[in-house]
C-alpha cells in the first residue's frame, strides 16, 4: 500500500524438526509505526479487523502519535546497531538507567541519553526511548562516550 513503516524486529531460536533455527521476529507482534496522518490511515484501519490503533492510556479515542523527529532519530539509532536490544516500558526501572551521556563521533554522533547499567555486562548501551511505546539499548563504543552529570 506504499506506506513507510517501521517494526522493531529481535532474533530468536526456534526448535523445528529437532533443530535449532534462528529468526527474525517482530519484538511486539501487534506494533507497527506507519508515518501517515489518521484520515488516511483510518479507511485501512477499518477494512482490516486485526489492525488497530493504540490509544492513550485515560485519554478518550486519542491515539498515540510519535513526532516525526523522535521516530526517525529512533529508526536511525536501531538500524546503525547489529543487536539492539528492546524494551517495553514496564521492564524498564529506575535501577537500570546509568549516567546521562553525549555520544561524540561515530554514526550516533550527538545523541544523548542515559547508559543502561546491567551488572556483569561489558558493553555500553545508550538507552533511545519512545515514551510509552518502547526503549532501544543500542551498543556505543566506550570511546565516544561523554559523560554529562
Amino acid at each position: 500500500m506504499q506506506y513507510e513503516l517501521f517494526t522493531p524486529i529481535i532474533r530468536k531460536v526456534f526448535v523445528e524438526k529437532g533443530r535449532r533455527i534462528s529468526r527474525e521476529v517482530p519484538f511486539m507482534p501487534d506494533l507497527l509505526f506507519v508515518h501517515s496522518q489518521r484520515e488516511v490511515l483510518d479507511p485501512v484501519v477499518g477494512k482490516i479487523p486485526t489492525l488497530q490503533y493504540r490509544y492513550i492510556y485515560g485519554g478518550f479515542c486519542e491515539p498515540m502519535i510519535v513526532r516525526d523527529a523522535d521516530m526517525e532519530r529512533f529508526i536511525y539509532a536501531v538500524k546503525q546497531s547489529e543487536s539492539p536490544r528492546y524494551f517495553r516500558p514496564e521492564e524498564i526501572t529506575p535501577q537500570m538507567y546509568g549516567h546521562r551521556v553525549r555520544i561524540i563521533g561515530g554514526n550516533l554522533d550527538g545523541y544523548e541519553g542515559p547508559l543502561l547499567t546491567v551488572r556483569g555486562s561489558k558493553y555500553r548501551r545508550l538507552l533511545i526511548a519512545l515514551p510509552n511505546f518502547i526503549t532501544a539499548a543500542i551498543e556505543v563504543q566506550p570511546d565516544l562516550i561523554e559523560v554529562l552529570e
